[in-house]
């Protein structure tokens, strides 16, 4: 980012307002050097979300919906694209250099009984897996949470989910069983609660990355959060 560019100072505990948030969108590269745009859903994103969970594999849309589920139908495309970015808000993220592939989305809505807490559930096309889409989705999304009022996410993970456990308990998640197979992690989003790990660190550099950020977008965040200096500004 240029020396000249205007800063906001700040963290996870002072996020930027949503409404600016939803104007956002992002560029970065995966771990594999992958350039990725991410940006809110949008009404007209039906087409994509529709392909990109045709793209799913069988498991990875058991693990989502914890269902067999074969097809989206036109009102689950309306839930899951015609939003409020208050109560429910989502990301989506591309490739860069490919028009129009949708590779993973990020999801919370707010809880009726518990406005504080947040269901989140995160999406990842099996071929971008173990490349730091979630992790790099998951902050984004804490930093959205938190600019509404959302002080703690609450997920529903397969037993056998084991990256999405490992990425949630690297967090400071805590787990406990909700059902047969399936565990309920509440996840604080308090940064002075965040573990001194790995995962924690790239969503702190990620929130702090974000709330520094002015001008119109897109806005550049390297693969582990950190600001790549003007060199790394892409238009």
């Amino acid at each position: 980012m240029p020396a000249s560019t205007p800063r906001r100072s700040g963290s996870l505990r002072n996020p930027p307002s949503i409404d600016v948030l939803r104007l956002e969108r992002f560029e970065s590269r995966l771990r594999d050097g992958t350039p990725v745009v991410v940006r809110p859903v949008e009404p007209g994103d039906k087409a994509l979300l529709l392909a990109g969970f045709e793209r799913l594999s069988p498991q990875s849309r058991y693990a989502r919906f914890m269902a067999p589920v074969v097809q989206l139908s036109d009102g689950q495309l309306r839930y899951l694209t015609e939003i409020d970015y208050v109560d429910h808000f989502a990301w989506a993220a591309l490739r860069a250099d490919r028009q129009g592939e949708g590779i993973g989305v990020a999801r919370y809505v707010r809880l009726a009984t518990t406005p504080t807490v947040a269901e989140a559930a995160i999406t990842v096309l099996d071929d971008y897996q173990g490349r730091g889409l979630g992790t790099l989705l998951l902050a984004l999304l804490a930093v959205a949470a938190r600019a509404a009022g959302i002080r703690a996410f609450r997920a529903f993970v397969l037993e056998e989910n084991a990256p999405m456990r490992e990425l949630l308990e690297a967090l400071g998640a805590v787990a406990a069983h909700d059902s047969p197979g399936v565990l309920r992690l509440d996840v604080p989003l308090d940064p002075e609660l965040l573990p001194a790990s790995p995962a924690a660190r790239v969503l702190r550099a990620v929130a702090e990355k974000v709330v520094s950020l002015t001008g119109p977008p897109p806005h550049w965040i390297g693969p582990g959060g950190e600001d790549p200096g003007a060199s790394g500004r892409r238009s």
